[in-house]
């Protein structure tokens, strides 16, 4: 079945739907649906895209040291908190020293993916990391980015000796059967990383947005069926309404965890990067 075109992503594509066609003509790339060629995950990417720079712009514009207001605060707790959650917290106990360098990228990642992710919350949007490919684009971006603070913190060749293992006290032979060992597992090892991050990530938000979506519906169907109930079911009417809340909460919560998971883990995998022993 075909997905439903969402209005935003009408709009989008009356804005950009003309250049984007091309360039996917030139690339020789057939658009899915060729009267909206940008689908509603990538719409919707750019709608947070959009979202999130006008807020930091206005968020820009009112920061105090002195009076700091509640949206300020709130994106201070992102970075730091009593509980040691924050962006800046994570790098600082994974990667240590000079750790401030990656809090910028992994901060903007991690804002990203919480916005992506409770985006479906509005009635008129779509939960862009639902779709497989925006959680392993996300993936892709952190799997590079961690490799090049590891290369340009020790260097390409000191960093590439890593995969290979530590030295070995074997003979010249068993020591390089070892270290093509070595490089086999540590190769997929890494390999998994991207698809842990974009499993993960992606079946939980799927399944968030599917449960949102369907008790949504059935509650909807329900309220507009009070028409044939009784003065009992009338009085009753407005309960299931409150199911689609419990579950917008649910979605809230869900989308929050798994952007804090999309934190940590590539905190991780930079203090990994750029430790200078193991």
């Amino acid at each position: 079945m075909d997905e439903q075109v969402l209005g935003v992503t009408k709009l989008v594509n009356a804005i950009l739907g003309k250049p984007t066609a091309e360039l996917l003509r030139g690339l020789h790339i057939q658009a899915e649906n060729p009267q909206y060629p940008i689908p509603n995950h990538v719409a919707m990417e750019l709608v947070v895209f959009v979202v999130a720079v006008v807020f930091f712009l206005w968020l820009r514009s009112r920061l105090s040291a002195e009076r700091p207001g509640g949206a300020q605060q709130c994106m201070e707790a992102l970075l730091t908190n009593p509980m040691n959650l924050g962006v800046r917290d994570l790098l600082a106990s994974m990667a240590g020293r000079g750790s401030e360098r990656y809090v910028p990228m992994l901060g903007s990642i991690g804002i990203f993916v919480l916005l992506c992710n409770v985006a479906g919350v509005v009635p008129i949007f779509s939960t862009p990391t639902a779709s497989s490919s925006v959680p392993f684009g996300c993936a892709i971006v952190v799997f590079l980015y961690y490799h090049w603070c590891g290369i340009r913190r020790l260097g390409p060749l000191p960093y590439a000796q890593r995969f290979s293992g530590p030295k070995m006290p074997f003979p010249a032979p068993a020591s390089w059967v070892v270290k093509a060992l070595m490089l086999v597992i540590e190769s997929f090892s890494h390999g998994a990383r991207l698809l842990s991050l974009t499993v993960r990530l992606w079946v939980n938000m799927l399944v968030s947005e599917v449960l949102y979506a369907t008790f949504l519906g059935l509650a909807m169907l329900l309220f507009l069926s009070v028409k044939h109930l009784s003065a009992l079911g009338w009085a009753l009417a407005p309960v299931p309404l409150l199911v689609p809340v419990a579950f917008i909460v649910l979605h809230i919560f869900v989308g929050f965890v798994q952007a804090l998971v999309f934190t940590i883990l590539p905190a991780i995998y930079v203090g990994g990067a750029v430790a200078e022993e193991h």
